[in-house]
């Protein structure tokens, strides 16, 4: 089985290489096809994202991605939303969760944030009006809302989940957020066995921070779903920890949610649970479900031992050595 493998910037090599290991140990066997992106990328092929690399992921149909470096206010356009757009994968899924030995304000939390990921202001159309004035195209379009809210109800019905929590700004953005909304309460009617609510975005936010438990699938616009899932992340131990997939119809790219430190590159310091769950995510998504949840199984009773942990979780290892605690607990349930 081939997969593209996206290493990225900083630290991406690291935590990937620790993420094939582990998927190594968990006994699936992947021909990783190696595809360049990045700050890398600019200087072995003359741009961030080769279009060597789309065609990759076209051909093979499914991803793992390290983090990738993106310039604040100028040099290239975000590796990850040209990947999105590129790829249509229209869907951002961050499912986010308590893990033992990570200590948060908050216990009980289990919900994933859906996101639409190829609108809104990141549909990237901005353009200067006069010196001074800068003008951004909010972009939302009917298919666009009804597949992305109809893919949060089906993610909750296959999955087990009760609530979807359409959120918006609709009372301000009326005709942009309420085309949105008119689809979400559309698409809303044809799933009556699940509950669904409609919430201001700023709301969602107090809420959030004062009781998390209480939502179970939350839906949005683009830039909505990329503070709401770092907040989200937050609530239980942050970036280090959460996986993430962009997923299309056809492709489908997972990658960890946090940045490519970097300052830490090359170090050994890096935490790679995040990229590790997202190559669990991977590996249920091509149906590999049993390697899946033992890789998850092994993270939890790692993360409960305190074995090897990365200063972040507040242990003295290295990126290695949570590696091979992690491999260790899962060669040891195989035994």
């Amino acid at each position: 089985m081939q997969i593209v493998l996206i290493a990225g910037d900083g630290i991406g090599p690291e935590v990937t290489a620790a993420a094939c290991r582990v998927v190594a140990a968990a006994g699936v066997a992947i021909d990783w096809v190696p595809a360049a992106a990045g700050v890398g990328a600019v200087e072995t092929h003359g741009e961030p994202l080769p279009e060597e690399t789309l065609t990759l992921v076209r051909k093979h149909r499914v991803a793992l991605k390290g983090p990738c470096t993106t310039p604040v206010g100028k040099g290239f356009r975000s590796i990850n939303v040209r990947l999105r757009k590129g790829l249509d994968l229209y869907a951002s899924v961050r499912p986010v969760k308590n893990l033992p030995g990570v200590v948060t304000p908050f216990t009980g939390v289990d919900l994933v944030v859906v996101r639409e990921n190829t609108e809104g202001l990141y549909a990237g159309m901005e353009h200067v009006v006069v010196p001074g004035v800068v003008e951004s195209l909010r972009v939302i379009t009917r298919p666009a809302c009804e597949r992305i809210v109809r893919f949060a109800f089906e993610l909750a019905r296959t999955g087990g989940r009760h609530l979807v929590t359409f959120c918006h700004k609709a009372d301000v953005m009326r005709l942009s957020d309420g085309l949105f909304l008119e689809c979400a309460r559309e698409v809303a009617d044809e799933y009556p066995f699940l509950r669904f609510e409609e919430k201001p975005i700023d709301n969602v936010c107090l809420e959030l921070v004062m009781d998390p438990t209480k939502f179970d699938v939350l839906v949005m616009e683009n830039l909505f779903g990329d503070v709401i899932s770092d907040l989200c992340a937050g609530l239980v131990g942050g970036l280090g920890v959460v996986p993430g997939a962009n997923l299309g119809t056809r492709y489908a790219v997972f990658e960890a949610v946090h940045g490519s430190a970097p300052d830490i590159a090359g170090k050994g310091l890096a935490n790679p649970i995040a990229v590790v769950r997202s190559a669990a995510m991977m590996l249920d998504h091509i149906g590999e479900r049993a390697a899946a949840a033992r890789i998850e199984a092994a993270v939890v009773s790692t993360l409960r031992a305190a074995d090897g942990l990365t200063r972040d979780l507040g242990g003295t290892g290295t990126t290695d050595t949570l590696t091979d605690a992690i491999i260790r607990r899962l060669t040891r349930e195989s035994a």
